[in-house]
């Protein structure tokens, strides 16, 4: 360990200052929520646009634990804002691959360059720790079935997945060897969350199944997805915050998930199928999917063996069985609401609120 980032990491974990960029999402109230509990005293500090704001699933506000909210947009923050910074965490992304479809330009923008732009300026504010949400959607097609390992050949399919591959690129190579940054190529998202998503694949079947008794997969069931619970995210953004430079050095690109939640979507239908009691219908004839990939976690289970995933399947699925059960959905409705995330950004620019290049209108 050397340099100021050395030094600074003697300083008492109270005095943590986390900047997480992208809070009002799917992701961000889980971990904001597990930054609280693991450091009390931290200050916490969210950053978003709120271009999700409204789109809770529970009556509570998840911003309460924080010290500060920023509604600023991840493209606008200033050296100034990143002084005193100790970790900063990105989460703000264009997040799925049918919205980088329709904002491609805007998809880049954000999950790029604004990313690569704000790690720039973390180094000069010296902050310690910069960590990316990267995504396993990276190795695209894996025709062979072998788990992908971060040395594996990428094959991004998608304008989001396009975006997250370059980004790890420009961070790599403008390491310098003091600012401890962090990669996480996650699994799948999936799970409860105060800012449900119901455009997830596990998530999109327990809607389905609570709302009409009917589990509808599009493809012939036989792609791979390897999935994550949001909780299990938060614990390995926590370990991304505070890891030691000596551990994986200081520039790490790293899958984060466990091997045990490869399957296939099939099996996920099946599962949920199984909670509750629904009929799962497979379009045998539909043709191939061409994202599909099984992920191997060996490097995250050596590095961070105490922040493995721990939520399983079905603790998973009976918790989202659990959440949505209280939220009132149709089956008319709960694809066409503002749990599918796309819905909000065409609608708001659609209604005038927001511009295509998706900023607020003044």
């Amino acid at each position: 360990m050397g340099g100021w980032v050395g030094a600074l990491e003697a300083l008492d974990m109270s005095r943590k200052r986390i900047l997480i960029v992208g809070n009002m999402g799917y992701v961000g109230p889980v971990l904001c929520r597990h930054l609280r509990a693991c450091w009390p005293e931290a200050e916490l500090i969210g950053v978003d646009a709120a271009w999700f704001a409204h789109c809770l699933a529970t009556k509570e506000l998840p911003e309460r634990v924080l010290d500060q909210q920023w509604f600023l947009d991840a493209r606008d923050l200033t050296l100034e804002q990143l002084r005193g910074v100790t970790a900063l965490i990105y989460l703000a992304a264009v997040s799925n691959d049918p919205m980088g479809a329709s904002f491609e330009d805007i998809t880049l923008a954000i999950n790029r360059d604004a990313a690569a732009r704000l790690a720039a300026l973390a180094r000069r504010a010296r902050v310690r720790h910069f960590v990316y949400a990267s995504s396993c959607s990276v190795y695209g097609f894996a025709e062979d079935g072998h788990p992908r390992t971060e040395t594996d050949a990428l094959d991004p399919l998608t304008a989001y997945a396009r975006s997250k591959v370059e980004t790890e690129q420009i961070l790599a190579g403008s390491d310098d060897g003091q600012m401890v940054t962090t990669c996480l190529r996650f699994a799948t998202a999936c799970g409860r969350s105060p800012r449900l998503r119901l455009d997830l694949v596990l998530n999109d079947f327990v809607a389905a199944a609570i709302t009409s008794g009917e589990i509808q997969v599009l493809s012939d069931g036989s792609p791979w997805r390897p999935l994550i619970d949001v909780a299990d995210m938060a614990r390995a953004l926590a370990w991304a915050v505070e890891r030691p430079i000596e551990n994986g050095g200081s520039m790490l690109i790293v899958n984060a998930g466990s091997d045990c939640w490869n399957y296939q979507v099939r099996d996920l239908a099946q599962a949920v199928a199984s909670h509750t009691q629904s009929h799962v219908s497979i379009n045998q004839a539909a043709p191939p999917d061409q994202r599909s990939y099984r992920v191997d976690f060996s490097r995250f289970r050596d590095l961070a063996p105490d922040h493995q995933p721990r939520v399983d399947l079905s603790t998973s699925v009976a918790g989202l069985i659990d959440q949505v059960s209280t939220m009132n959905l149709s089956q008319d409705c709960f694809r066409s609401s503002r749990y599918v995330r796309l819905n909000v950004l065409r609608e708001s620019v659609a209604e005038g609120r927001m511009s295509t290049a998706l900023r607020w209108s003044t």
